[in-house]
């Protein structure tokens, strides 16, 4: 099943008409040496940011206890941004001016007084029926979802992967299980433009959160 459509309203943009970048942070990367260069480059860059991190091992963990008890999927939906939350306020207390927001406005006012924002996904997301609640919807479609409301100029994925010139699809970016299986359809229904970075590429999102030319791999 497709992802649900979303409502097609527009949101204001961040930070007094600046448009918010949304960072995906894979989880993999919070758990790489490579995160405090990220850290270092998100905290650095000019314009509004909201960072929206993975779920990483604490959602593996999620899968594992759902393979042993076997709850079902929603459940497990509920657990998972439990993970992402949990990973928020990880990220969050690795560097001043990082601060955790759980709502859009709470996104709103935090990047408004010029501090990162790391989003903490269950109170927006964990009762809502137009939001897929099964393994197929993940941390990177919730970005894209994210960017939808907050009417971002482009989600940028950080992925431990490596970094790949060009554009790439995004059908096969979930192919390789890089992104998740919603992630087309959220792509196209969303219109958000979408990057994806890889290892190493800290100076190509320098760059690109500084709008100040191409950088990264862009997702079609």
């Amino acid at each position: 099943m497709d992802a649900p459509a979303l409502p097609h309203a527009a949101h204001a943009p961040l930070a007094q008409g600046e448009a918010v970048t949304v960072v995906k942070l894979g989880g993999s990367v919070v758990r790489s040496p490579e995160l405090a260069r990220w850290l270092d480059t998100i905290a650095a860059a000019p314009g509004p940011i909201v960072v929206v991190p993975g779920g990483g091992a604490l959602a593996d963990e999620v899968r594992s206890c759902q393979r042993q008890l076997g709850f079902g999927d929603p459940v497990a939906h509920r657990m998972a941004l439990l993970a992402m939350d949990q990973l928020a306020w990880a990220v969050a207390g690795l560097r001043p001016g990082l601060e955790v927001g759980t709502t859009e406005d709470d996104l709103r006012t935090i990047v408004g007084r010029r501090s990162v924002a790391v989003w903490a996904p269950y109170a927006l997301v964990s009762s809502r029926t137009d939001v897929e609640s099964t393994w197929r919807l993940t941390s990177d479609s919730l970005a894209l979802w994210l960017a939808r409301r907050l009417g971002a100029r482009c989600c940028s994925l950080i992925k431990s992967v490596a970094p790949r010139p060009g554009t790439v699809s995004a059908r096969a970016l979930a192919r390789e299980g890089v992104v998740d299986e919603a992630f087309t359809a959220m792509l196209a229904e969303t219109g958000i433009s979408a990057t994806l970075f890889g290892s190493g590429d800290q100076q190509a999102l320098a760059a690109f959160l500084a709008n100040k030319g191409a950088g990264g791999t862009a997702i079609e």
